[in-house]
């Protein structure tokens, strides 16, 4: 283990490479399980999973940066996602992801300095007939108003 690689991570991708490395087309699911354990895709553990499947560093960086999924920085304890598929522009996505922003001082893509929350625009929550959709941490939320996403990023207790 290098020492500039922390023990969660040097453990989060050894279980993944254990468990997939040996699959043909390894890298997604190696990602997708270390993102799952994490809640990130660590630069520290890019060299390892490179390493241990014969990529360069800048294919497998290539790969989680390509993909919105994967985040390369650990999320906020809450993560707020609008969906932006078409059904849901249709109905006023923009204009809520835009309060969202407002409400939790905190742009698309970004965490908010506190670590408290972070806002994700995604593509398509499987809500169409019920647009426009959000998830707040694991839990979605359809037919959204502007009155309603006020009330679900206010029970969230975050401040601004």
């Amino acid at each position: 283990m290098k020492p500039d690689i922390t023990i969660a991570t040097s453990a989060a991708v050894q279980r993944a490479l254990d468990r997939y490395a040996q699959q043909p087309g390894a890298l997604l699911p190696v990602l997708h399980a270390i993102h799952d354990e994490l809640g990130h895709i660590p630069a520290d553990g890019v060299p390892l999973i490179a390493a241990a499947l014969n990529l360069s560093r800048a294919e497998v960086h290539g790969v989680v940066s390509y993909y919105p999924h994967f985040r390369s920085e650990p999320p906020g304890r809450h993560i707020v996602q609008v969906c932006r598929a078409e059904a849901c522009q249709a109905c006023g996505a923009e204009a809520l992801l835009a309060q969202a922003e407002r409400v939790l001082g905190c742009a698309r893509h970004h965490t908010r300095a506190d670590g408290a929350v972070t806002l994700e625009s995604v593509y398509c929550l499987g809500l169409c007939a019920s647009s426009p959709a959000m998830r707040v941490d694991e839990r979605v939320h359809a037919r959204l108003t502007p009155e309603r996403l006020e009330q679900l990023l206010a029970a969230l207790e975050i401040g601004p």
